[in-house]
């Protein structure tokens, strides 16, 4: 049986390795909506939440301008600071640890490091750090790979490539969508979504769809 440290290094390195590889289709999607590798780069090095990144390179390939990107992916980027909240008192770091934590904390280095609270303190920190880093490692090599072969193809919107962004949401978001509650609430931000865009300007209406959820949550807390 695996002792309690290889069981964590494992579980870390799993799912770092499986969410890292979605790094392929940012990059090549980052190139297609007209981005250099460079610039794509420099995104996931900097920004690294995928989700923001997805939702931000959608934006500019629809057209959009840079403070639509921003603001959209701004807006989905707030749920890290609600994971913060949730792991500064379990690391209780200082210094530049705690800013090297605050850019790890994303949604996998929090699940996994709270996975291990029956374990004890040890393995929480350990989960967060081996999670964290191994997704920001295996992220940013998937991305200029990603990036990288979208080059060396050309055109990448020919291969189809710019479809890689809501497919991507899509893989991200199915698996949270677990009860009746939560998938009402996702169908009914898509149809707004939908009915958005022909009325306002490219990217807006992602942000504007967060409306549905605010909405949802108020009548819950009725």
């Amino acid at each position: 049986m695996p002792s309690l440290a290889t069981a964590t290094f494992r579980q870390s390195l799993s799912v770092s390795f499986t969410v890292g590889l979605y790094g392929i289709a940012c990059g090549a999607a980052s190139v297609a909506a007209g981005l250099s590798v460079l610039q794509t780069c420099a995104l996931s090095l900097l920004t690294f939440t995928g989700a923001s990144q997805f939702a931000a390179v959608g934006v500019v390939g629809a057209g959009g301008g840079a403070a639509a990107a921003i603001a959209t992916a701004g807006l989905l980027g707030t749920r890290n600071a609600l994971y913060g909240l949730q792991m500064a008192p379990r690391l209780q770091l200082r210094g530049w640890r705690r800013i090297l934590a605050a850019h790890w904390t994303i949604d996998e280095s929090t699940n996994v490091a709270i996975a291990q609270e029956p374990v004890g303190p040890a393995a929480v920190t350990a989960g967060f750090w081996l999670t964290g880093g191994g997704v920001y490692l295996f992220w940013n090599i998937f991305t200029l790979a990603g990036a990288l072969g979208a080059k060396s193809i050309g055109s990448p919107s020919a291969w189809g490539l710019d479809a890689a962004v809501p497919a991507a949401f899509l893989g991200l978001l199915w698996p949270r969508l677990t009860t009746r509650s939560t998938r009402g609430i996702a169908v009914g931000a898509a149809l707004f979504a939908l009915g958005a865009t022909t009325a306002l300007p490219p990217g807006t209406a992602i942000i504007a769809s967060a409306v549905v959820a605010v909405l949802a949550g108020w009548r819950g807390n009725k």
